[in-house]
């Protein structure tokens, strides 16, 4: 994962993890390392962020535990070059990370994008819990019709129940806060590509929090084990 690199691989796993963890710019993280003796141009540490999320999301995927049947689903403002794009999140009755999607654009074809894409990595949910957004509900009915159609069970599936209510899904609008929270000291994206990926990485970051992840150790590893563990 790190073969031909000029850094070592704690140095660049210090820096990945600082960067999608806290409200740290890339300014900070090249001064905070200047302090440890440690010479990296804050470039160099974005591209390490953009390299190394998308590896380390792949293999926290695999590890990552059976999310519950009910759902919360909700999409979040993020801006990119000043302008609104969408950031479509889903967590379970427990408050865990069930699925995200950013997109450019809110319409029905990327709240159908973001549910087939949570519907084949998670199964279907027995519930889930909207806004009074109706192209959510129409997203959700569509997505539920062709996934009946494709099930090779023989069974007859259950439709999934549709709950819509502000009040409900506050548990969704509290969760956004925290992935807000860490993008609102960035001052924004450059491009579309960029905030996808360090978006990725910071949802990362904020399920192992969750401690979503199964590892073969005894006990919930801290945020620095986790990152140590995926990159073995």
């Amino acid at each position: 994962m790190f073969k031909g690199r000029h850094f070592d691989r704690s140095v660049i796993l210090l820096c990945v993890r600082w960067y999608l963890a806290y409200n740290l710019s890339l300014r900070n993280m090249e001064e905070m390392m200047a302090e440890r003796g440690i010479s990296v141009d804050h470039a160099t540490v974005h591209r390490w962020v953009i390299r190394y999320s998308p590896e380390l999301l792949k293999r926290f995927n695999l590890r990552k535990r059976n999310v519950s049947r009910n759902w919360h689903v909700d999409e979040t403002y993020i801006k990119v070059r000043g302008r609104w794009n969408y950031l479509y999140r889903a967590i379970d009755s427990n408050g865990d990370t069930v699925e995200f999607w950013f997109s450019e654009r809110r319409n029905l074809i990327a709240a159908k994008r973001f549910l087939r894409k949570a519907l084949k990595r998670h199964g279907r949910p027995e519930r889930v819990v909207i806004d009074g957004s109706q192209t959510n509900r129409e997203a959700i009915l569509s997505c539920d019709a062709t996934n009946q159609l494709e099930g090779r069970s023989g069974r007859e599936l259950k439709p999934i129940r549709i709950r819509q209510s502000a009040y409900l899904n506050n548990r969704i609008e509290q969760d956004h806060r925290t992935i807000k929270r860490r993008v609102r000291s960035m001052l924004g994206f450059k491009s579309t590509t960029t905030a996808r990926v360090i978006l990725s990485g910071i949802e990362m970051v904020h399920m192992m929090r969750k401690g979503q992840a199964k590892y073969a150790c005894n006990g919930q590893p801290s945020l620095v084990e986790q990152f140590h563990l995926l990159a073995a």
